[in-house]
C-alpha cells in the first residue's frame, strides 16, 4: 500500500512569481501543509532551504495518508558554537556586537528576518524555523570567557535582534538569565529586544544594572487588534501582556523602549498612534519604528501567509510596498531598508514623529555606559597582592 510521498527535484525551492497585471493572485503557492498539523504555527510551508541540492515537497498519492502525519512539535538542540558574541559593521544599526541564546524562533512571526538563516542549518526557513530550534546552554560561560579576553573593548552588546532570547523554550533553559548574570557581573552594558512579557522575570537583576546605567529594554507591540497580533505572531505574548511589561520596565526604572515593529502597510499601519498611546500610558518614554522587510525566503513565506489569511487585501499590501522598496518586494540598501522610501513611507514615519511629539516620546534617550566593565578572573589567573 503506498504512503504519503515525497518528491524531490533537482532544483531550489519553487518560488512565487511576480503576478501578471490583470491576472487573479497566483493560487495556493504550494501551501503543501494541512492547516491542523501546522496549528499554532504562523508559516503555512515547509519548502527546503536554498542551499540544497533537493528540495522535497510532500503531497498525497490518493491513498490520504497526509492526513496520518503528526503535528509538527517543537525539538530543541543543542549549538555546540564554540564563541557566542557575533560582529557586525552594518553602518545603518546601532550596535557591532550581538548575542543570540538561541537560533530559531517559536514565537514564529511570519515576517521574521531571520527566517533565511535557518538554510545555514540545511533546514527550511519555514514551519522548521519556528519548530526545530537550537539552544547554547554553555552560552553564559562562554560569554565569560569572551570578556575576560586580552584586548577586549567593551561596547553595548545586543540581544534580540535576530531571534527572541525571551522565547516559549527560555522558560526551562534559562540561558539569557544566566547571560545577563555574567554581564551584571562584569558591569557590562546590554540591549535587549524581545516581544515576550516573560522579560518581567529578570527585572530583578535588569533593575540593579539600570541603576548603573547598563541596560534598556526594547518591546515590539506589532498589532492591539488581538486576532491579526495571533495569526501574525501565533506563540508571542499578546498585546496587552506586551503592554504590561512595558508598564513594569518603567515602575522599576528600567529603560523601556516600545518599538512599532513591524510596519505592514494597509494591515496594522492604521494602529500606529494607538500602540504609541498605550504605550505611553504604560510609562514609556521612548519610541521606534521599522517596516517591514522581506529578504529572501521571507518574501514567499509572507505572501502565503497573506492570501491563507487576508487574500483580499493581498494586492494593496504588495503595491503599497513596492511603492516604498523603489518598485521592488525588498531593497537591502543601507539607510533606507528600515524605513523605505517614498510618498507612503514618508507619510507612515511623518504620522510616527508627530504621534511622538504628542505624547512627549522620544525627548530624551537613555544611554548606557561602559565604566563599570571589570574584565572577569580567568580560570587560573592569579589574582593580584593589591
Amino acid at each position: 500500500m503506498s504512503r504519503a510521498s515525497s518528491h524531490a527535484l533537482k532544483h531550489p525551492p519553487v518560488t512565487a512569481p511576480s503576478e501578471p497585471a490583470g491576472a487573479t493572485p497566483f493560487p495556493e503557492l504550494a501551501v503543501a501543509i494541512e492547516r491542523q498539523r501546522r496549528r499554532g504555527r504562523g508559516a503555512q510551508s515547509n519548502q527546503s532551504g536554498r542551499f540544497e541540492a533537493e528540495a522535497r515537497v510532500a503531497f498525497d498519492d490518493g491513498w490520504q495518508s497526509l492526513d496520518d502525519l503528526p503535528p509538527f512539535k517543537t525539538t530543541v538542540s543543542l549549538d555546540t558554537s564554540r564563541k557566542v558574541i557575533t560582529r557586525n559593521d552594518s553602518p545603518d544599526i546601532g550596535f557591532d556586537r550581538s548575542i543570540n541564546p538561541y537560533r530559531g524562533c517559536e514565537h514564529g512571526c511570519v515576517y521574521c528576518f531571520a527566517r533565511p538563516t535557518h538554510a545555514f542549518l540545511g533546514l527550511s526557513p519555514g514551519l522548521d524555523f519556528e519548530s526545530k530550534l537550537l539552544a547554547k546552554p554553555d552560552a553564559p560561560e562562554l560569554l565569560e570567557k569572551e570578556l575576560a579576553a586580552p584586548g577586549y573593548e567593551p561596547r553595548m552588546i545586543a540581544i534580540g535582534t535576530n531571534t527572541d532570547p525571551y522565547q516559549p523554550i527560555e522558560r526551562e533553559h534559562k540561558i539569557m538569565r544566566g547571560i545577563l548574570e555574567v554581564l551584571e557581573r562584569a558591569g557590562h552594558p546590554v540591549g535587549i529586544v524581545t516581544k515576550s512579557a516573560l522579560v518581567t522575570r529578570d527585572i530583578d537583576i535588569l533593575q540593579r544594572m539600570a541603576k548603573r546605567s547598563l541596560v534598556k529594554v526594547a518591546i515590539s507591540v506589532t498589532a492591539l487588534d488581538p486576532k491579526l497580533a495571533r495569526t501574525m505572531e501565533p506563540r508571542a505574548s499578546t498585546p496587552p501582556k506586551r503592554l504590561e511589561a512595558l508598564r513594569q520596565l518603567s515602575q522599576a526604572g528600567i529603560p523601556a523602549t516600545v518599538m512599532v515593529a513591524p510596519v505592514i502597510p494597509a494591515l496594522n499601519d492604521s494602529e500606529i498612534e494607538r500602540i504609541l498611546d498605550a504605550a505611553a500610558h504604560a510609562g514609556v518614554k521612548e519610541a521606534s519604528y521599522v517596516l517591514l522587510r522581506l529578504p529572501l525566503e521571507v518574501r514567499d513565506l509572507f505572501r502565503e501567509w497573506l492570501m491563507a489569511n487576508y487574500p483580499d487585501r493581498y494586492r494593496h499590501v504588495f503595491t503599497l510596498i513596492r511603492d516604498m522598496r523603489g518598485g521592488r518586494d525588498y531593497d537591502s540598501q543601507w539607510g533606507t531598508r528600515m524605513k523605505g522610501t517614498g510618498p507612503m513611507a514618508w507619510m507612515i514615519g511623518r504620522r510616527f514623529e508627530i504621534a511622538c511629539e504628542k505624547l512627549g516620546l522620544n525627548k530624551r534617550r537613555s544611554k548606557l555606559t561602559t565604566d563599570h566593565f571589570v574584565k572577569p578572573k580567568r580560570n587560573g589567573q592569579q589574582l593580584s597582592l593589591f
